[in-house]
This record gives C-alpha cells, sequence and structure tokens, in this order.
C-alpha cells in the first residue's frame, strides 16, 4: 500500500494538575501521525511520557520521521525493529489499521466487536490523583456519586498516614462487596518500608496495589510478591522490557498477582498482546489502560482491551483519561456512570 506520513506535534493542557509521586502534569506532549493513501485517511497518536518511557528521546521527531519514511518507502510496518519504540509503534499501528478499515462514512472500526460497534460499554476504574488530603477526599467523593464501584488512588505523594486515613474513611462506608478499592505507588516505597505499609493498607481489602517499588529490582519485588499480604501488579517494571524472551523471563522471577498495560509504554498493540500471552501461560492476570493519550489513543486502546478479552469484560480497566484536557481531540467516547461506551449517531 503506498502511503504518505504527515507528523503534526501538539501539546494538550489538563484541566487540573495530575500529580503522581514522580511529580506534577500539566501539559502533555503528543505527536500525531496521519496517513493517507490517496482515498483514506488514518490517524494514530505517539505519545512518550517524560521521564518514564523507554523511548523518551531528545530527538524524538527525528526518529519518528525515520519510521515513517520507511513505511512510505515500503508500505509496511517492522515491528521488530520498533520494538524499543513503544510509543512510535504504537502510534503507527493506530494509524494502519485506521486507514485501512476507514468506512465510507469515515467511521473507523479498528476491530470489529461488540464495543467497537457501540453495543457494550467496557467498565473502567474511577482515577484520583494525588493531592492534599482534603483535594483526595473531594474528588474520591465524586467518583463514588458518579456511580463508580472500582476506584484507584494514586498514592505516595503525602503523607502515608494521611493516604491511608483515606482508604480507611473509604472502607468505613463502602464493604468491599460495594467499591473495589486499588492503589498505584507509582514505585514511591522504600524497599525496606514497602512490607510494612502494604500490610497496613491490607486491612481494608484493597484489591490491589501496583508498583510499590521503583522498577529493576527483580529481587527485592519478587521477595514482596511472596510475602505481601495485598496483590501486586506490575506496570513501571514492565517498561524497557520487549524481548520476549526476556518477559517472560521476568515474570518468572517475580511472579506477579498482576500486569497492567499500556500499550504506548509496552511495547505497542503487538507488545501488550505478547505480554497477556505470557501472563496467561503463567497463571497472571492482566488489565490495559490508557497512559495520558489524548482521545486519539484512549479509542485506540479501548477497542484493543475489547478484541483482547471480548465482549463481556468484568474487570475494570484503566480506560477513564479522556476527560482530563481542556483541548482533547473530539472522538465518538463517552463515559456512562462506571463504563466507557463509543457512541454512534
Amino acid at each position: 500500500m503506498k502511503v504518505k506520513i504527515d507528523i503534526e506535534e501538539r501539546v494538550l493542557h489538563f484541566k487540573q494538575p495530575a500529580g503522581t509521586s514522580r511529580g506534577v502534569y500539566t501539559e502533555r506532549r503528543i505527536w500525531l501521525v496521519t496517513i493517507s493513501d490517496g482515498e483514506r485517511i488514518g490517524v494514530g497518536e505517539c505519545a512518550p511520557l517524560p521521564n518514564l518511557s523507554c523511548d523518551d528521546i531528545p530527538n524524538y521527531t527525528e526518529v519518528l520521521r525515520r519510521f515513517c519514511d520507511e513505511v512510505e518507502r515500503t508500505g509496511e510496518l517492522d515491528t521488530e525493529a520498533l520494538r524499543d519504540y513503544p510509543s512510535m509503534l504504537f502510534g503507527l499501528e493506530t494509524a494502519l489499521m485506521d486507514v485501512r478499515c476507514k468506512m465510507e462514512d469515515g467511521r473507523s472500526l479498528l476491530f470489529d466487536n461488540a464495543f467497537s460497534r457501540g453495543e457494550v460499554g467496557i467498565p473502567i476504574n474511577g482515577l484520583v490523583w494525588m493531592g492534599s488530603f482534603e483535594e483526595m477526599r473531594e474528588r474520591i467523593e465524586q467518583k463514588l456519586a458518579q456511580g463508580f464501584h472500582c476506584v484507584k488512588l494514586k498514592i505516595g505523594a503525602i503523607d502515608f498516614d494521611a493516604e491511608l486515613e483515606l482508604v480507611r474513611r473509604i472502607r468505613e462506608r463502602f464493604s468491599l462487596h460495594e467499591v473495589e478499592l486499588r492503589v498505584d505507588a507509582n514505585g514511591a516505597f522504600p524497599f525496606e518500608e514497602a512490607l510494612y505499609k502494604m500490610e497496613l493498607l491490607s486491612q481494608y481489602a484493597l484489591h490491589s496495589i501496583e508498583q510499590p517499588i521503583k522498577a529493576k529490582q527483580w529481587a527485592n519485588m519478587a521477595e514482596l510478591c511472596r510475602e505481601s499480604p495485598l496483590p501486586i501488579a506490575l506496570d513501571e517494571e514492565l517498561i524497557g522490557v520487549n524481548d520476549p524472551d526476556q518477559k517472560r523471563q521476568m515474570l518468572n522471577i517475580i511472579r506477579p498477582r498482576y500486569i497492567i498495560l499500556k500499550p504506548s509504554l509496552h511495547g505497542g498493540m503487538m507488545g501488550v498482546r505478547e505480554w497477556i500471552d505470557i501472563a496467561n501461560d503463567m497463571g497472571i492476570g492482566s488489565w490495559i489502560t490508557s497512559a495520558l493519550e489524548s482521545n486519539i489513543g484512549l479509542n485506540a486502546i479501548a477497542q484493543l482491551a475489547a478484541d483482547i478479552y471480548g465482549p463481556h469484560i468484568r474487570m475494570p480497566q484503566g480506560l477513564g483519561t479522556g476527560q482530563l484536557f481542556t483541548d482533547n481531540i473530539p472522538m465518538p467516547l463517552e463515559i456512562r456512570g462506571e463504563k466507557l461506551w463509543r457512541v454512534h449517531s
């Protein structure tokens, strides 16, 4: 397929600062790749996260352009060459799928499934960003009022006792049968304190804790997975582990309860499928989340999740970030209650 590819760099602005233990985001830089075959147009999003993505490189635009030139020359995507550039791979995968499946009315079903057709919604967690105690309490109240039965709290930035108090307050009002609680430490706990803190958190019947300590401590993480009273989910740990054999080796050593997949960070659509296949072989659970992409990326990730897990997804996915930006890109996505839907007019 003969194609032409254009690259547009954009800066998106958060409606309110998004706080994690690694810092606070107020802006988000993305690259949109637009592929045309002369008749149809497909768009994908390349969105590396600063100081986190393995392809967060200073000459990002130049390298992305080289990969685009190769696709223009061959009409094909060299996924093996792009293994170490997951955000670029994801954007180009999306754009190529988009142009190939574009319908006459302009709609695009990247995957033909019940979610993509607007017949079912995907359950998602309500995400509560870090902030002061009162800010987080107010955000939790908002998520519960909106009807979310799964709430994910970013922890590790304010005083741990205050965060523990937030969790305690939720559990006083809602049992584990009414509200599923997940926490994401983003690697904030020192290894020496992690087990003690997880034991305190486990009093409140949490579903899981995400990345309690910093990545690349396989032996320490394996010990925590063996000893922790809380199920541990890996996220940052997966970044930069792009070779299939290394993926299997890492999961075999650490043996987490869950892995959390983000196409922009963990190998594009191809890499996410690899991770899930390997995890399934080991009895390790998984779910898929977005990574602060615009609606372009969110739309592709949600359709991918529906394709992988089927029309009756029970485990809430992390796909609620489409309302973060003041200048997001319009897409037929809508959150109704605790589900993400694709809307067709």
